[in-house]
Parts: C-alpha cells; structure tokens; sequence
C-alpha cells in the first residue's frame, strides 16, 4: 500500500485566507509563489520583455524635489537604525526597513524627551486621532540634544501650524 506524505487538502482562498478578498471585485489569490509562475512561450516571454523594457524608459522618473531647493530650514537625525527627516514636506520616520510619512496637516503635535542616562532623544508626532508614533535616534554625544532641539524648533516654526478651531475663540477676563 502507497501512503502520502503530507496534507491531502487544497489551499483555502478567498475571505477565509485573504482579508483584502471582496467577492466579485478581486479574484482570490492563488497559493503560488513567484518561484512557481508557469512558463511562458519563448516567443511570448520576449515580447513581453520588450515592452516592460520600453515602459521603463518612457516612465522615467521625475527628478525628486531636495529640501534644500525649497529653501527652509531642515532637520535631520538618524543613527544606525533609525532616521528622522523634518522639511517642508513633513516629517518622516524609519527604523530599520519601516518607513511613515506624515504632512504637516497630518500632525497634531510633536514632542521631544531626552533620556536621563544614556543619550536617546526620542521624537513622537501625535495625529489629530490620537495615535501617536515615536522615534529614538542613539546620539553621539548628550550635547547634540540641545543642537537638535534648536534645529527641530526652528523646522517647527517654519512649517508647522498650530492654529485655533474655526468658531473658538479666546475666553475674555
């Protein structure tokens, strides 16, 4: 008697494996890896070549705008895991291979802490919905968190507007 090794059973698809299936507008994702594509006819396969190769060229990429040419003030920190970027854009974090971007009419509020011991500046940006997402960058030496403050400020003054709800208004004494 022959017996098998390993499961009998098909792959689950649609809602139950995938969360992003939606009967009727995507189809459900197959169990097969990009190792497994079936093979193409030589003659198919060039073609296609071809024309991914021309989309490329025709697609080039724009030239992407540097903080600098816009001419406001920048603030960058980072260390060998970690990376914060603040200019006119917004404010940019990444750690390791995780990466957000938020724009300034993202963000509700930006808070700097130093750490007592150690040399650990840790930045969060707080969203209007209440979440917030920190950042610690390791600095090379405890002075640096008072140049970065100072650079970070001025970043913040630039760019960042801290206005009032329409409709509020000050409370008279």
């Amino acid at each position: 008697m022959e017996q098998r090794i390993g499961s009998s059973s098909q792959p689950l698809e649609g809602a139950g494996f995938d969360p992003a299936f939606i009967p009727g507008l995507t189809s459900p994702a197959s169990g097969r890896t990009e190792d497994e594509k079936p093979e193409k006819e030589p003659e198919v396969a060039e073609a296609e070549d071809a024309e991914e190769t021309e989309g490329a060229e025709e697609a080039a990429p724009e030239p992407v705008e540097d903080a600098a040419s816009e001419g406001g003030p920048v603030f960058e920190a980072s260390d060998r895991r970690a990376k914060l970027v603040a200019d006119h854009r917004g404010v940019r974090l990444s750690l390791d291979d995780q990466e957000c971007e938020f724009r300034w009419d993202e963000i509700g509020a930006v808070e700097t802490e130093t750490a007592r011991f150690g040399k650990r500046y840790t930045v969060t940006v707080h969203t209007p919905d209440r979440r917030w997402y920190p950042i610690e960058i390791e600095a090379p030496a405890r002075s640096r968190f008072t140049e970065w403050d100072e650079q970070l400020d001025a970043v913040l003054d630039a760019y960042f507007e801290d206005a009032e709800p329409e409709g509020r208004e000050e409370p008279r004494t």
